[in-house]
């Protein structure tokens, strides 16, 4: 009975150094914090998160803050184009969110699909469109159950990558492919251009191209691209029959079409151009190939 007091009593200031050891690695995290050295903030944060006993209160602040270290760490990466580290980020936030949904509320809870439709974005940005399909699949079976947030139930962003000074943004929508052709006009995703500040982040939407459902009954295609034009000046718009898409939509080729486009390869059928006269008034000019 002695023995086990005295291992007891040996035990209890071995505790006492871990917890304050812990203490001390979650200052440093926030010291990081405070330099905006986030990448390193995070590192502590998921020293602690893998270390702190659940049962701690520490353990929460550290699941807390690797989260949004590491969301933060997502989010830079991805819109710098450094789709590997935004991956690596990304799936690591994901699944300490799906830990701490249990922990935490329900505004919470909410952080999930946004990080899935992020995680979609850097697959699509390193060209991984099988495994992108598989993400996206999870987005339609959220959507099925009514599982999405505001903000991404209806259409979600699931690709973005610059071209030259512009962003471009890709957006899918959750509907599907009306069967009746004349019932509406129909766009299944679309493609926002913008052009950029200096810091990168977007500016003025220039232009939309549209994946617009064809009016009428075609074997060869269902979809096809449509330019509509937003702020942009000197820049021809239409429908673009040289890029039409299936119901099972190519977004490998859909990527490469848009990219085509941006390079001012068009060929439409219909044609519109837009320009801005010195008086101030715009002027819009159309033309019917022949």
């Amino acid at each position: 009975m002695k023995k086990i007091n005295f291992l007891v009593l040996l035990f209890i200031p071995i505790i006492g150094l871990c917890q304050n050891d812990f203490i001390k690695k979650y200052e440093e995290a926030e010291k990081f914090i405070a330099t905006n050295d986030i990448e390193q903030a995070f590192l502590k944060y998921k020293e602690l998160e893998a270390n702190v006993p659940k049962e701690d209160t520490l353990y929460e602040y550290a699941l807390w803050y690797k989260i949004r270290t590491a969301t933060h760490l997502e989010s830079v990466n991805r819109l710098q184009e450094n789709f590997n580290k935004s991956l690596e980020y990304g799936t690591e936030a994901l699944a300490d969110i799906e830990k701490g949904i249990v922990i935490f509320d329900e505004e919470f809870a909410k952080k999930k699909y946004f990080m899935v439709k992020n995680i979609i974005v850097s697959n699509y940005g390193l060209n991984n469109y099988d495994e992108g399909k598989k993400w996206k699949e999870k987005m339609y079976a959220a959507h099925k159950e009514n599982l999405l947030p505001e903000g991404i139930d209806q259409y979600f962003n699931y690709d973005f990558f610059k071209f030259e000074d512009k962003n471009i943004w890709g957006y899918e929508w959750f509907a599907d492919l009306p069967k009746d052709r004349y019932s509406s006009s129909f766009t299944k995703a679309i493609y926002y251009v913008y052009s950029t500040n200096p810091d990168g982040s977007d500016k003025d939407q220039l232009y939309r191209l549209h994946v617009l459902m064809f009016h009428g009954a075609n074997e060869n295609f269902d979809y096809v691209l449509t330019k509509r034009l937003e702020t942009a000046t000197e820049e021809t718009s239409g429908t673009l029959y040289s890029y039409t898409y299936k119901e099972d939509i190519d977004f490998e080729k859909l990527k490469n079409d848009v990219k085509e486009v941006l390079k001012g390869n068009l060929q439409p059928d219909t044609k519109s151009t837009t320009r801005r006269e010195k008086d101030g008034k715009v002027k819009v000019e159309v033309e019917i190939k022949k």
